[in-house]
């Protein structure tokens, strides 16, 4: 018999929900980055061990929505939560339990959902500041479960998996094949790991003015090194973005690629030509045709 089900990881911003993600599937499958607004989508995790089967779901940041994408961003956090029979819901330990925190919370209470909280981010806390903490923590709700971790270093990481486990319905066998790690597509995984990089090298405006669409992965039929051609489209809403994407002599975008390129072909396991193209799209966070035209 295998323990399976669905768990959302949720939280504010930059709680570090793709981390923690990232270390219970141990790879490489959410983007990590410490701007607000980084992860936009459901990442889907398939993790695997003898004895279960566990789809996570690391959802975005819970915020305000100030245009479609934004509303489209907190529909896709209810759609995972509502599909969940454990919530993770990860704390910052540095910042504390805030006004957000609270007002997230509340919207647990009539779900009837088994929720953990996650203090995360526990490096270099003394063990009696963390048990302060968890005390303070309880009054805000009533949590099935409470677990200090840090998801950067993987402590108690293993702890998360074996109590969720708990919670869990019994099946007779397991409803994907254990070679699968994610559901989410190879042209989404690419320009994850495109956006991820602009990310890290550029300004903190960047990420709310900036995403990714994979156009075309054309596997090499010539026999040449068993490689793939993949091309980009890095849509900006401005033109000034644009410029600071592209860099003095397009030297932004050349290293923003190579070092894409270098993770994609990680992933891959070959040899990977990658194209960025940055182009102008006005707008395109409040126009529902252009997020669709962008994978939303």
């Amino acid at each position: 018999m295998y323990k399976i089900g669905m768990v959302s990881i949720t939280g504010r911003p930059n709680a570090g929900k793709s981390t923690l993600l990232n270390a219970i599937m141990k790879t490489h499958l959410a983007i990590v980055s410490d701007k607000v607004g980084t992860t936009r989508n459901n990442i889907i995790g398939i993790y695997n061990d003898d004895d279960s089967q566990i789809l996570f779901f690391d959802t975005p940041g819970l915020n305000k929505s100030f245009d479609r994408l934004g509303a489209k961003m907190n529909r896709n956090i209810r759609e995972g939560i509502a599909s969940s029979e454990v919530i993770l819901f990860l704390v910052d330990a540095k910042k504390g339990f805030t006004d957000n925190d609270k007002k997230i919370v509340d919207t647990f209470k009539d779900l009837n959902k088994k929720v953990f909280l996650i203090i995360n981010k526990i490096d270099g806390l003394p063990r009696e500041k963390i048990l302060n903490k968890i005390t303070e923590y309880q009054k805000y709700y009533d949590f099935n479960e409470i677990i200090p971790l840090s998801a950067q270093r993987g402590d108690n990481v293993d702890e998360v998996i074996k109590t969720i486990k708990k919670y869990l319905t019994e099946s007779e066998e397991k409803m994907y094949s254990e070679k699968d790690v994610t559901f989410n597509s190879l042209e989404f995984q690419v320009a994850e790991l495109v956006r991820e990089e602009i990310l890290n090298l550029t300004y903190q405006e960047i990420p709310h003015e900036i995403t990714c669409h994979t156009e075309e992965i054309v596997k090499r039929k010539n026999g040449y090194d068993n490689g793939y051609d993949i091309y980009v489209i890095v849509a900006v809403s401005r033109d000034n973005i644009k410029g600071i994407i592209i860099g003095q002599k397009g030297q932004m975008l050349k290293k923003i690629g190579s070092y894409a390129r270098k993770k994609i072909e990680e992933l891959l396991h070959t040899k990977v030509y990658l194209e960025l193209k940055v182009k102008t799209f006005k707008d395109w966070k409040n126009s529902d045709i252009k997020l669709k035209d962008l994978g939303f």
